[in-house]
């Protein structure tokens, strides 16, 4: 005990002189996209992925509420037991028709979702190969199933070919996010598919960030890129304004991790008037447009105002970077920024890579183009601010030019497994 105690003590003490604690914070979300704080504050949440502003909308919440006059509170087992429901059996087939697969296997979490996708199919003498800006949930898998796993430098088609040719001959997945949560850029997917269909390998794509706000209809990254991965994973606790996620597949693959994915055969199913709200948020995914329509004003707005501004960095998706380098700084410009009004999180290693600490803005429909000018207004403002004032090093626009210096040897298993804290993800 004594040892566990001390390890304990002095790991929470390094993390607390470097700077890098991480503290719970209560709040009240709000309609408007503003928020409510522990001391009472209102502030502007710019924050959240709540990219479609459906977490707070009376719509969904009702819809909710009948889900639960229908179907009560929890599922009250797996799913294999009685925990799967017609409201379950109709997210799955309505998730199928919407995105074009066969099955769909409901989980409780993007986690948990990559987590079964990777510890259900891959087996010894299998290879993954991993984008090296994965989220954290699918490095740990990688690291710890029993296939050899590779990562290639961050959207680098030439590296992934490069990792590819001698695989042919064994079971080869490979592995990227269609949105990368950190840094708001889209992935390669037509380049990534088109080198997988060479080498006979299969694609798996985590489009937790892109599924809802990209595409027609909100079809997501793939639909966008005209793209049919093996394997997409979805998740429910950004635009879809709720929580969960989904594996679509193929009847075939889908069968085999319903017998396989222990993440699946061994957790609670959902509460089936979860199913049912999400039942319902799919409907105003799809037809809904305006929301899209007027993430893109915002995104256009925001871009005018702060393109011109050093630690900017441009992308097409509502998850804006703006990066300080130094923890200090982001830290410093974060509580600023709260003095200000705005509730902006600064993400800091080991989230991130070491010098990369940034400010991680995000836009949803909830936002109006007056707080999206006030919050550009500040970030000038602070920019201005000698003690913290982007320097000429910052010019770098996203993490793949921090991943520029990955060699084979960085992008190995082992240091994967030593490098697990990092892309935690939101």
């Amino acid at each position: 005990m004594v040892m566990f105690s001390q390890r304990i003590s002095q790991q929470l003490q390094q993390r607390q002189q470097a700077g890098l604690s991480r503290q719970l914070q209560p709040v009240t979300q709000l309609n408007n996209g503003e928020l409510i704080d522990q001391q009472q504050q209102r502030l502007v949440n710019f924050s959240s992925n709540d990219y479609l502003g459906l977490a707070q909308d009376p719509e969904l919440q009702q819809a909710w509420q009948l889900g639960i006059a229908k179907f009560g509170c929890g599922s009250g087992a797996s799913p294999l037991v009685t925990g799967f429901s017609s409201a379950h059996a109709d997210l799955e087939a309505q998730l199928c028709e919407w995105l074009g697969f066969e099955r769909a296997i409901l989980f409780s979490s993007g986690f948990s979702a990559n987590q079964a996708m990777l510890f259900g199919l891959m087996q010894a003498g299998d290879v993954l190969i991993q984008d090296k800006l994965n989220h954290a949930s699918l490095m740990e898998a990688g690291s710890l199933c029993a296939a050899e796993m590779q990562r290639f430098k961050h959207n680098d088609i030439a590296h992934l070919e490069q990792r590819l040719p001698s695989q042919d001959n064994k079971p080869c997945l490979v592995v990227t996010e269609g949105v990368f949560s950190m840094d708001g850029d889209q992935a390669r997917l037509s380049a990534i598919e088109s080198v997988c269909h060479q080498h006979q390998a299969w694609l798996a794509v985590d489009d937790a960030h892109g599924i809802g706000v990209l595409g027609d209809n909100g079809t997501g990254s793939c639909a966008a890129a005209g793209i049919k991965p093996n394997i997409l994973v979805v998740t429910f606790g950004k635009a879809f304004g709720l929580s969960g996620a989904a594996i679509l597949c193929d009847r075939n693959t889908g069968d085999y991790l319903t017998q396989f994915a222990r993440h699946h055969v061994y957790s609670t199913a959902i509460p089936p008037s979860q199913a049912y709200a999400l039942s319902h948020a799919v409907k105003m995914i799809q037809t809904q447009q305006w929301r899209r329509d007027k993430l893109n004003d915002l995104n256009e707005c925001y871009a005018d105002q702060c393109q011109k501004l050093a630690g900017y960095v441009a992308t097409k998706t509502p998850i804006k970077p703006f990066i300080y380098g130094s923890v200090n700084k982001v830290m410093l410009a974060s509580e600023k920024l709260k003095q200000a009004g705005f509730w902006v999180g600064a993400i800091r290693p080991p989230t991130v890579a070491q010098n990369s600490a940034r400010l991680r803005i995000t836009l949803t429909a909830n936002h109006s183009q007056a707080q999206v000018q006030q919050l550009a207004q500040c970030l000038i403002q602070l920019a201005q601010e000698r003690s913290i004032l982007q320097t000429s090093d910052m010019s770098f626009k996203s993490a793949a030019c921090i991943d520029a210096a990955c060699t084979d040897a960085l992008c190995s298993k082992e240091t994967a497994t030593n490098e697990l804290g990092i892309r935690g993800g939101m």
